[in-house]
C-alpha cells in the first residue's frame, strides 16, 4: 500500500473514531444518541455454491474388441481433434476387410453372368433381381469392415485434456470399454441454484434482457481472474429443494479450472429502497435480534427486529421497525426497558456513509 492511500485511511478511520468517541462521551454523560433507519438503493455481494463443469467433457470408449496396441498420449496431455490417442491391433479387421472385397469382386462377376443370361432371356429377371441384392449386401458388409478396421484408431473429438487412461498397452479390451475422458477446459460452466425468492428478484433485475455478470470464488478463498456471465435457467424447480438452477460462463485461458472442481459464484444483488441500519444500534438474545425503539416521550422500548441481509458494519431490514421509527445508536448497555432517555438525535446516513467508505478504502 502507497503512503497517500495509506493517508487516506488514516484520515478516514480517525475521523470516524473522532465521532464515536464523541457520540460515546455524550452517552457517558447521560445523553444517549438515537437516529431512524435510512431508506436507500444499495448493492451487495452474494455467494452461490457452484459445482464446475468443463464446456466438453467426453468419455472416450472402444468401438471394436481386441488388443490395446499401443497408446499415444499420456494423462494430463493436451491434445488437438482428429489426433490418434489409441491404436487396436489392426490385422483382424484388416482381414476381414479384404475378405469382404474379394467375396464382393466375385458377387460382381457372378451379377454380370447373371445379367448377360437374362438380356438373352435364359434366366428370369427375378434371378437377376436376386444377384444384384446380394452384390449390394457384400459392398455393405466391405462398408462395415471398412468402418471397424478405421475404429482401429480412436482419435481425440476436439482439442482437449487427457483424463485417467484406464488400461495398459497390450490389454485386451471390449467393444464399449472406457478408455479415458476428454476435457475442453477453455471455457467452464458453473451450476448453482436459486430459491424461488431470489429467481423472482434475478429476474426482476434482469427483465430488459441483459447478461448478470458474475465473479468465480475459487476453493483457495483467491477469485479466478475472469469474470463470467450468467447465461441460462433451468425450466423448472426441484420440487424436493425449492431451488431452480442456473448457469454461469467463465473464461478458462490458462486452463485452471478442472471439470468437477468447486467454487461459489458471486453475483451483485441490487436492491432499491431498503431499509438499512447499522448493526451496532442491534443486540442478540438467544439467536433473536433487537433494537431499542425511543417513543415520542424518549421512553426505550425493545423490539424485534427480522434481518433481510448482513452486509459489512450494516444490515438491511425485513420487518420490526419502519424508516419513521427513532432507534438507540450510542449506549445500549447502559439503556433499560421503559427508561426515559435524554436523546440527541444525529443522522443515520453519515454513520452509514462512513461505515461504507471504511470499507471501500480498506479493499484499496
Amino acid at each position: 500500500m502507497n503512503k497517500n492511500k495509506l493517508l487516506v485511511i488514516l484520515a478516514i478511520t480517525a475521523n470516524f473514531t473522532a465521532c464515536t468517541t464523541k457520540q460515546e462521551n455524550k452517552a457517558e454523560e447521560g445523553k444517549f444518541i438515537i437516529t431512524s433507519p435510512v431508506v436507500m438503493d444499495t448493492s451487495f455481494a452474494k455467494e452461490y455454491v457452484a459445482q464446475i463443469q468443463s464446456l466438453q467433457n467426453v468419455e472416450i470408449h472402444a468401438m471394436v474388441k481386441g488388443y490395446l496396441e499401443s497408446i499415444n498420449v499420456d494423462e494430463g496431455q493436451q491434445v488437438k481433434a482428429g489426433q490418434v490417442l489409441f491404436n487396436i491391433r489392426p490385422i483382424e479387421f484388416q482381414s476381414e476387410l479384404l475378405k469382404a472385397k474379394a467375396e464382393a469382386k466375385e458377387t460382381e462377376l457372378e451379377l454380370q453372368n447373371v445379367r448377360t443370361l437374362a438380356e438373352k432371356n435364359i434366366v428370369s429377371q427375378t434371378e437377376l433381381a436376386v444377384a444384384i441384392a446380394k452384390l449390394d449386401q457384400k459392398k455393405a458388409e466391405v462398408a462395415l469392415a471398412e468402418l471397424n478396421l478405421s475404429y482401429t484408431e480412436i482419435k481425440a473429438p476436439f482439442d482437449g485434456i487427457i483424463d485417467r487412461i484406464r488400461f495398459k498397452a497390450g490389454s485386451r479390451i471390449d467393444e464399449g470399454t472406457l478408455l479415458t475422458t476428454i476435457s475442453n477446459n477453455k471455457d467452464v460452466f458453473a451450476y448453482f441454484n436459486f430459491s424461488e425468492n431470489e429467481y423472482l428478484h434475478y429476474k426482476e433485475q434482469t427483465k430488459n434482457g441483459e447478461k448478470e455478470s458474475a465473479n468465480l470464488l475459487l476453493a483457495n478463498g483467491q477469485l479466478h481472474k475472469y469474470p463470467g456471465t450468467v447465461e441460462t435457467v433451468e425450466s423448472e424447480f426441484d420440487n424436493n429443494t425449492g431451488n431452480i438452477s442456473f448457469r454461469a460462463k467463465f473464461p478458462n485461458p490458462d486452463l485452471l479450472l478442472k471439470h468437477g472442481e468447486t467454487g461459489k459464484v458471486q453475483l451483485v444483488v441490487r436492491l432499491k429502497n431498503a431499509l438499512i441500519i447499522p448493526q451496532k444500534a442491534t443486540y442478540e438474545i438467544q439467536d433473536k435480534i433487537f433494537v431499542y425503539v425511543i417513543d415520542q416521550n424518549n421512553v426505550v422500548r425493545s423490539r424485534a427486529i427480522t434481518i433481510k441481509q448482513r452486509l459489512p458494519n450494516l444490515y438491511i431490514i425485513d420487518s420490526g421497525i419502519t424508516e419513521k421509527d427513532k432507534i438507540l445508536l450510542e449506549g445500549l448497555q447502559s439503556a433499560k426497558e421503559d427508561d426515559k432517555i435524554e436523546a440527541e438525535y444525529v443522522d443515520a446516513k453519515n454513520v452509514i456513509n462512513n461505515l461504507q467508505l471504511i470499507k471501500k478504502v480498506k479493499k484499496i
